[in-house]
């Protein structure tokens, strides 16, 4: 119970500030919501899974057959820790840089939500070096079933998120310009490096 408490923490705030990034996702989110109302968010987000799963799982399965190796878990802990270095500092330099231009979407909510997952590089790379040292966390700890152990933990804040930028939307509230929002983020990514330290002093 332990370990579930302890490893449901690091996803979550591992998770968190990519969640709420102020990326192609997010902005879409706000634009279908202003449009179509509340549930866009969730339509949005079930496209985002669509693409997700796959991938986590996939990756899960590739982590299996490289897990009895020693120097695999020093080398997903460093590459994933500099991942995290990297990432936070892509949302800190984008969420003070961000523009109040909402753009209309071109499709609906759901193939929004698929496309814009499928062609964001940042999504790809979080998963191939933050993402994938969660995975091989997860393997350790729950062998094959951990990849959806992980999976269910990380994508409710998905659903929860996007819900609740939506419904927020809808009623003409708009967070990409908001102080709070900004000082949020930082202090979220701030969080996140300090975690990044954490796996490499956990490895070595």
């Amino acid at each position: 119970m332990q370990e579930f408490a302890g490893f449901f923490a690091a996803v979550i705030l591992v998770s968190v500030s990519g969640v709420m990034a102020p990326g192609p996702l997010f902005v879409s989110t706000i634009s279908s919501a202003i449009k179509h109302g509340r549930l866009a968010g969730l339509k949005i987000a079930a496209g985002h899974m669509i693409v997700e799963l796959p991938l986590v799982i996939a990756l899960g399965l590739g982590a299996v057959s490289i897990y009895t190796m020693p120097e695999f878990r020093i080398t997903t802990s460093v590459i994933g820790a500099l991942g995290i270095f990297a990432f936070a500092g892509i949302q800190i330099r984008s969420v003070l840089k961000s523009s109040n231009a909402i753009k209309e979407p071109r499709y609906g909510a759901f193939l929004t939500g698929i496309f814009l997952t499928g062609l964001n590089p940042l999504f790809l790379v979080w998963w191939f070096t933050i993402g994938f040292k969660l995975i091989s966390d997860a393997l350790a700890l729950w062998s094959l079933w951990g990849i959806l152990v992980m999976f269910g933990m990380h994508i409710w804040m998905d659903y929860a998120w996007l819900f609740f930028v939506s419904a927020m939307s809808s009623r003409g509230t708009r967070f990409l310009s908001n102080k709070r929002y900004v000082w949020c983020m930082i202090a979220l990514n701030s969080a996140l490096i300090y975690f990044g330290v954490s796996f490499i002093v956990g490895a070595l």
